[in-house]
Order: C-alpha cells, then structure tokens, then sequence
C-alpha cells in the first residue's frame, strides 16, 4: 500500500481499516482498501500512513484499539484526519463513533468516510444527524450480532456442541473447509508437547522442574505459544509471544484437557447427568489430580534456579557456603569471559564478612570440569525415567460418578425433576450410576504412582543430545550433583559431588 510522508497540506490522512474476523468476505481488506483510496481521492487528499485493526470488535473503543488508538492519542505522530471505508468501520458503538467524531472536528481535523460527500461537517444539522443515524443503525446491527451469538452459544451448549475457540491440544474437524464442526479430536502436536511437560513435571524430584521453567523452556526452543499456534494453523501472522506460566498452568490443571464441554471454566453437565465429552482426554482424572497436587502453591520451597548457565543454583563458595554469582570479568573487552563468583561479603551477608579472597572460577573452565566429572562418573549407566502410572482409574471414577450423584441430588432437592418425566428419568439415571459404582468397587484396583522405567539410552547419551546447559543442568539436579569452588591457590580449587548411581537407577 502507497503511502506519502506527512507534508501539512491539511489534506494529509490517515487510512482506517477494522475487521472483527479477517475472513470476513463482505468486508475484505482489500474492499476497504479500494473504498479508502477512492474516498481519500474525493477529498483531495493522500494516505500517510494506515491504522488497520484486525481481529478487532466494533465493539471496541477507537482510542483503546492498537492501531488506530495510538492515533487519536496524540502518540503517533501528526495527521490532518481519518478516512474509512464506512462509519462502522470506525466503531458500532454510538457514543464511541461520536466522541471520535467530535474529537477530530473540534481539533480542525477532518472525519472522511467512503460513500458521503466530502469530510462530515459536524456543524451542519444534515450531516450531524447523519452521522448520528448511521452510528446507530451500526450500533443496531451490534446489537443483532451479538444477540445472534448468545442463541447460538446457548443452543449448542445444550445440544453438547462446541461454539467456542479450540483448546489448545485439540482441534475442530470439518467435513468442508469453514462449515460446522463434524467433530473434536486430539491435536498431534500440541498434544505430544503437553504430555511431555506433564510427563516432566510429574517425574521430577528435584522440585527445579516446574510450571515457570517448563514455560521458558517451551519459549527458549521457540514452541509456539497456543495464541502463535492458532494463528499459524489459521493462517494468520504470528505474533512470537512467549509461553505464559499461567496459561500453560491452566492447560495442566484444567478440566479441558479431558476433553470435556467447557463453559466459564467448568464442564457442561449433559441430560445424563455426566459432563459432555467432545473428545478424547488429554491424561486421565488420575493424571490430573496428580499434576494439580504438582503444581499447587508450595510453602519454603527454594526458588527454582532462572539463570541459562550450566551450575547455576547448584555451585558454592568453599569460603562461606553462599551460592556463587555469575559475574562477568574484563567488561571493557568486547568479549568477555563470565566466570563464577561468590559476592555474598559485597551482598553485606553477615555470615560471609570474612569470605576473602572469595573464590573466582571462568565459567567455561568449570562447565568443562564438571563435565567431565558428570560423564566419567555417571555416563556409561543406564538412564531410568520415572513416569507416572495412572493405575486402573476405578477410584477415580467411582468418584467421578459419586460427584454426578450428588450433583442430581442436589438439582433434586432444588425443586428440578419435578414433573413426572423427570422423576422417571432421575431414578433411572440414579440407580445406573449406583450399579456402576458397586460394579467398580469390586474390581480390583491398582494405584497410581510413579514408576521407573528403561529409556535404552545411555545417560551420556542424554547429556550429548540436551538442547542447552538448562537441559543438562536438569540432569546434574537429577543426580544432586552440587559443585563447591575455593580461592585460587587452595590445596583443592574445586570439589564436586553427587549421589549414589544406584539410587538413580534403582
């Protein structure tokens, strides 16, 4: 698109483009596109530049949208008005088009709109009341959207139908590109990248594996967030944001995963008395309680090392105990060395004031060192992987059923199922879920927990094929390895230990 630098004709525009969803055929971008230039060439004017929203309600306030919000700020720069392909392309909320309106007008600026004759004139009655008609009759149709939308959620939520964005890990399968969802299946590979950082979380013992470091691992490997991930698959340009702790917190945690019917972060209970599945889950209930026991908030838990460096958390100060610092020596130098450091007598520890000469030690030197050691030590032994065995599920699921029991209980004794269909219904319903529950309690029961299984690597194996220094740090703290460094010219400079292999592989 053609644009001119800003020149103070007063005929210098700025050309507004807004879609609630790029897709949308009837007011493509290219349509507007069109609409703007021949609306700015009516006008006598020029394009400096483009303000275009995508993915961005009517419902919007223009100062608060991220493209042409900026604008009408103040904070990108000057412009003599706004041209758009029609005026619920600035907004379909009333007040919001008017404020703008009268925003740009008492600041001598110009409002222009494909299909009016000229700027609007807010000062003339005709074009004043026009604007204002038009505003609502966009408001108006809001309105209808939005009304229509409410049905239709509310009608396929009843029906057990998905109406909402595809959780991440699963996706929407159509029988014709853009028409109704057949059905909802696991996605490959969000699936495989969740089941991994569960499978990580669950079978570290080292508490250094958690929601936080397994976000940043995910962004560091350049994982797409599921935000870039949808975008991606529906063909719309990735933004690059980071994984958030959060958000993969309540991927781990959610009851989503098990491929239930969500609304307001709950499952969809159906006319069985069940929640709705629309898929196949993600992990069992087993699996899930596991991770939310996992996961949940931890009392005088160390903190979980955050820096990139091989031995950080993990290396000491001979001296005093303190854990050692990464400081970076010869700054002036352009390639600089960064080494390992106890500052803990400079940090004004009290039980570090007589920590001198506090040791210092080049990071590559020691990285190299411990290698080493780690290798020649632990190397040649098989690498075990705890994984976490959900067991039979029939505990799981007796309490499943007992938890939709109850719920029928209390929906009776609200007053529901009142009417003689109903009550037929409700005893039918109740006493199945009572023989399953008897049926279940007498099959035997294996529980979950933990197991220790062969990988058919060598840990060396795993040590070579770690992406970076956080991944073979993992393996250092699977192994306790705990590494103490002493002043130059001690009797010993550095001191490495770690557990007994046995215990690892056991």
């Amino acid at each position: 698109m053609i644009t001119t630098d800003y020149d103070g004709c007063g005929r210098c525009l700025l050309g507004v483009r807004r879609l609630s969803r790029k897709s949308d055929a009837t007011n493509s971008p290219e349509k507007q596109l069109d609409q703007v230039l021949s609306a700015t060439e009516a006008v006598g004017g020029h394009i400096i530049a483009w303000a275009d929203d995508w993915e961005v309600s009517g419902a919007t306030d223009p100062l608060t949208r991220p493209g042409l919000g900026p604008w009408l700020r103040g904070e990108a720069g000057p412009y003599d008005g706004i041209v758009g392909a029609a005026v619920d392309r600035i907004g379909r909320n009333q007040r919001d088009v008017l404020n703008t309106a009268y925003a740009i007008h008492e600041s001598g600026q110009l409002l222009v709109t494909y299909g009016h004759n000229g700027p609007w004139n807010l000062d003339d009655p005709n074009d004043e009341m026009r604007l204002s008609m038009e505003s609502f009759g966009a408001q108006m149709e809001l309105r209808a959207i939005q009304k229509r939308n409410r049905d239709e959620t509310q009608r396929a939520r009843a029906a057990g139908e998905p109406k909402h964005k595809n959780r991440y890990g699963y996706r929407f399968v159509r029988l014709t590109p853009k028409g109704k969802v057949d059905h909802v299946e696991l996605d490959p590979i969000p699936a495989k990248i969740l089941r991994n950082v569960a499978e990580r979380i669950l079978a570290d013992q080292t508490g250094t594996i958690t929601v936080h470091t397994e976000a940043g691992r995910l962004s560091r490997e350049g994982v797409p967030s599921p935000a870039d991930y949808r975008a991606k698959t529906n063909g719309r340009e990735v933004t690059g944001n980071p994984w958030s702790t959060d958000t993969l917190k309540e991927l781990l945690r959610g009851e989503g995963s098990l491929g239930y019917l969500m609304h307001k972060g709950r499952p969809v209970i159906g006319r069985d008395g069940h929640p709705v599945r629309l898929a196949p889950p993600m992990w069992d209930r087993a699996t899930r309680d596991a991770l939310i026991e996992k996961t949940a908030p931890k009392q005088e838990k160390p903190r979980t090392p955050k820096g990139k460096y091989l031995l950080s958390g993990i290396s000491f100060c001979g001296n005093c105990g303190q854990k050692a610092h990464i400081r970076l020596q010869h700054k002036k130098r352009t390639t600089g060395r960064s080494g390992y450091c106890c500052n803990a007598r400079l940090r004004g520890i009290l039980s570090s004031q007589h920590c001198k000469p506090a040791p210092v030690i080049s990071c590559s030197l020691l990285d190299s060192a411990v290698s080493e050691w780690f290798l020649a030590k632990y190397g040649n032994g098989q690498l075990m992987r705890r994984q976490f065995d959900p067991g039979t599920g029939h505990n799981a699921r007796i309490i499943e059923l007992e938890a939709d029991r109850k719920r029928l209980r209390n929906d009776r004794s609200a007053g529901l199922y009142d009417a003689e269909d109903d009550s037929e219904w409700y005893r039918r319903e109740y006493a199945r879920m009572g023989r399953e529950i008897s049926e279940l309690k007498k099959l035997p029961e294996r529980p979950s927990g933990m197991r220790m299984v062969p990988t058919g690597k060598t840990i060396a194996d795993e040590w070579y094929a770690a992406k970076d220094d956080v991944a073979r740090r993992e393996l250092l703290n699977g192994f306790n390895v705990r590494v103490t460094i002493f002043p130059t010219g001690a009797e010993q400079r550095i001191h490495i230990v770690g557990a007994d292999i046995r215990e690892q592989t056991a």
